[in-house]
């Protein structure tokens, strides 16, 4: 049985059974079984005590071979799908093999082709392990759970190496992102507390419009967008950060945006379960996204919160708030696709498929054949559901999901690998998605779009903000190209 150096902080932690892994590894040195000497290179320390850390137990298995337990969300064990932690005291060429042995989930992507995440001080920039090393099983030795396996080379005596379940991005890393923006000043972009978390961490609430729609009286359209409210779905960060920076940039489409609507962008409802390094829970174990009804100021803060402003605007007949979109990660499914609501009024149900219909012309990424509409009972606490039912007929609740994975292009079949850079390009083309349904652009009526017919075979109707006579005031007069993923260089324009 393997020995482990143990801090005093770490003596209490119960390692012997995975019904009481309750925190994360700390410094955790594996020894040899009978080993008595020094610690020596080769001798694997592994670390999860950072934030956005999890890795609850190891197990050495063989001199090449690790069980790794992730840890549960806190106070639910029900949960156990992220896992993001270090290991460091390498040997050059040393090889092992990992295997996580817990997952609460069967289904995964991992059946189809995904690999864990790797960094390494030396190469600080993330990469997927190759999908030939990497395996994913039901394992008899560990009560019938699927087993992700993969194999690794250690190459570098001094650096420390870090694995994730897919890409971090932090809650100090957001707050980072946030203080930059504000730090440039721009009169179209505003920041306020709208609350704090239950370990008194910050809610950001940002706007951003002209001022001219901020003054005193002026109506407003607003368009509501919230993410990372399960805090294992790290890809809606990225999304919503592409969405932002669209937004605030001097593209003449982002400008027409800002002119006529409002952007209200809560993008961390679960600020302590992301810096737990939880999944899908709130530092008490709750799934916010289960709570929209009734959330509690105290247990549910950052929901109550926003849900108080969101009742707030639709109660202000200046308001009309026209979105809503729940940014999310999927597990088992490619692609990006929305999910939204079922209505009895067939005009309103058809006229929401509107939106992700135009989307899927701008994001080769985004699938309008994933897209469904639904009212199951087990999300009726969801806050597309809850808003689907408080908002009234001009309204639109979605969820967006986008794959931890991959995605696959029309006429295709081969998976490609989504990338920060990838995700990031997606927000943007949800943000420009706004301005073709708003018909900002004169040149939008002039595109071939597979638009769903109403009753009667009546066109579907648009939200307008621009009479049609002012079409011609749009800056530069030019429809932005489809967009195309570059997939040699992810960075290059779009």
């Amino acid at each position: 049985m393997a020995e482990r150096s143990q801090t005093a902080s770490e003596a209490g932690n119960d390692m012997g059974s995975d019904d009481t892994i309750g925190g994360n590894v700390s410094k955790y040195m594996v020894l040899p079984a009978g080993y008595c000497g020094q610690p020596k290179k080769g001798h694997l320390t592994f670390d999860a005590c950072f934030e956005s850390g999890n890795l609850g137990r190891v197990d050495q298995v063989s001199e090449f071979e690790y069980d790794l337990f992730i840890r549960p969300d806190t106070c639910n064990p029900r949960f156990r799908v992220w896992f993001n932690f270090t290991v460091e005291n390498v040997k050059e060429s040393q090889r092992v093999i990992f295997n996580i042995v817990n997952f609460s989930k069967t289904k995964s992507l991992y059946r189809d082709g995904m690999a864990p995440m790797v960094k390494s001080t030396s190469r600080p920039k993330w990469q997927r392990l190759p999908p030939k090393n990497v395996y994913y099983y039901r394992c008899p030795d560990h009560r019938k759970n699927y087993v992700m396996s993969f194999a690794f080379c250690f190459d570098r005596e001094e650096d420390i190496y870090q694995f994730a379940y897919c890409y971090p991005y932090t809650y100090t890393r957001f707050q980072h992102y946030l203080d930059s923006l504000q730090k440039r000043n721009m009169d179209y972009f505003f920041r306020e507390k709208l609350g704090q978390s239950v370990q008194q961490r910050q809610l950001d609430l940002l706007t951003i419009t002209s001022p001219d729609n901020l003054r005193e009286g002026a109506e407003q359209k607003v368009v509501f967008i919230t993410g990372r409210v399960h805090p294992g779905e790290t890809p809606s960060s990225f999304v919503c950060q592409g969405i932002i920076d669209f937004l605030i940039s001097q593209h003449p489409v982002a400008r027409a945006l800002r002119e006529h609507l409002v952007f209200k962008i809560a993008p961390m409802l679960n600020p302590d379960g992301v810096y737990l390094g939880n999944y899908r829970c709130s530092l008490m174990g709750f799934d916010l996204n289960r709570h929209w009804l009734d959330p509690s100021p105290w247990a549910h803060p950052t929901l109550h919160g926003v849900k108080q402003l969101i009742i707030q605007m639709h109660n202000d007949p200046k308001t009309s708030l026209e979105f809503y979109i729940d940014i999310h990660a999927h597990s088992t499914m490619m692609n990006g696709f929305m999910y939204g609501n079922i209505f009895e009024d067939e005009e309103r149900f058809q006229r929401q498929a509107i939106f992700p219909k135009l989307l899927c012309q701008n994001a080769e990424d985004f699938s309008y054949s994933s897209t469904s509409f639904n009212r199951d009972a087990v999300k009726a606490g969801t806050g597309r559901r809850f808003l689907g039912g408080l908002l009234d007929h001009t309204s639109y609740c979605y969820t967006l999901e986008v794959s931890f994975y991959s995605y696959i292009i029309g006429g295709t079949t081969a998976a490609v690998p989504y990338t920060e850079e990838a995700y990031m390009k997606l927000g943007r083309n949800v943000a420009r998605t706004f301005l073709d349904y708003y018909r900002l652009n004169p040149m939008a009526e002039k595109l071939a779009l597979p638009m769903p017919r109403l009753r009667k075979e009546k066109p579907p109707p648009h939200k307008s903000l621009l009479p049609r006579g002012r079409a011609s005031n749009y800056p530069n007069g030019k429809r932005d190209k489809k967009i195309s993923v570059d997939h040699k260089d992810p960075s290059g324009p779009f």
